[in-house]
């Protein structure tokens, strides 16, 4: 197996090796380099228009943990064994004529004034006209949500590839971790909204079934 094979090998062993783990060793945690190089490959995602929408809470403060845990039903005991706990939030009001817009194309990427004016033009026919993004606030949050789940696949397959476990979870009571997280500050004002979670470490025991999949034929359609 030369160089090309072995590395496209790599990554299909890493996504049959990763799964939803329950629970977590809880003597067994992340090193920093570890976890900063996971975080790394959330940030180098792509975005819609590279508007970037998100902001990851790595929440290990124990206390925190447990008022989660309370009203996340699907993370109770990833919450009490994970070496490192994440919130993935959504950014609010990414409008074509929203501050934030403007702000990562003239000062992240470096648009000069000039050029960016042309640029809300644009994006208000993409997300008025085209994806309707704006018939209301959801529909617009509901966009900045779904970029978040691009950091977290990507984050959860690096993880995967260093030996690292991991379990996405969407079992939480929305309106209660919003005001556990809105009451310690961490929404920005109002300006961000809880998405995704998702806790990584190390598998306290082996999966009980393998890993089933539909198959390929079922899910690709060629049009040629």
């Amino acid at each position: 197996m030369n160089d090309y094979e072995a590395k496209k090998q790599q990554i299909l062993d890493a996504l049959w090796f990763r799964h939803a783990t329950k629970e977590f060793d809880p003597e067994r945690k992340i090193s920093d380099e570890d976890f900063h190089f996971i975080l790394e490959t959330g940030r180098l995602s792509p975005s819609s228009i590279g508007l970037e929408p998100w902001k990851f809470i790595i929440v290990q403060n124990q206390e925190l943990r447990a008022k989660l845990a309370e009203v996340s039903w699907g993370a109770k005991k990833q919450l009490e064994t994970a070496s490192h706990f994440i919130v993935l939030l959504a950014r609010r009001n990414v409008r074509y004529d929203s501050e934030y817009m403007k702000y990562m194309y003239t000062q992240v990427k470096g648009m000069r004034e000039e050029v960016y004016q042309k640029v809300p033009v644009i994006y208000k026919a993409f997300q008025e006209s085209d994806l309707h993004l704006l018939d209301n606030e959801r529909t617009l949050l509901d966009w900045s949500s779904k970029q978040t789940y691009i950091p977290l696949a990507n984050m959860m397959t690096a993880a995967a590839q260093i030996g690292i476990d991991s379990c996405p979870i969407e079992g939480f009571n929305l309106d209660q971790v919003h005001a556990i997280l809105d009451g310690e500050g961490l929404l920005e004002g109002g300006n961000m909204e809880v998405s995704v979670m998702a806790a990584f470490g190390y598998r306290l025991a082996e999966p009980k079934r393998p890993k089933s999949r539909l198959p390929l034929e079922d899910i690709v359609q060629w049009v040629d």
